[in-house]
């Protein structure tokens, strides 16, 4: 990446969040739409977690690297601390691979 595309996403960033508070009393967005844009939100986390978690590559990551994730996903539900959801979703993919899954 050249030096110019990076100083123009930085200066990019750093207008959207200039935005933001400049126009916090002028702009006002509709509760649908902000309701929107939360489920947007969630959808893209979703959608970026199942990427990461079921791809390597071009193809499939193999089961270990979901079952860990999901072991992850569980504690995380259940309101687990957040070092705990981690070590136990690492042991997870870390035993089964241990085990031959791939």
């Amino acid at each position: 990446m050249s030096l110019l595309a990076i100083v123009l996403l930085a200066a990019g960033t750093y207008a959207f969040r200039l935005v933001g508070p400049v126009f916090q009393h002028r702009l006002q967005i509709p509760d649908r739409m902000q309701r929107l844009l939360s489920v947007a939100a969630v959808v893209l986390l979703v959608a970026l977690v199942a990427t990461a978690a079921l791809t390597e590559g071009h193809g499939f990551a193999g089961w270990a690297r979901p079952s860990g994730v999901l072991v992850g996903g569980v504690l995380a539900i259940r309101r687990a601390p957040f070092p705990l959801v981690v070590i136990a979703a690492a042991a997870t993919t870390a035993v089964l691979r241990l085990c031959g899954v791939p």
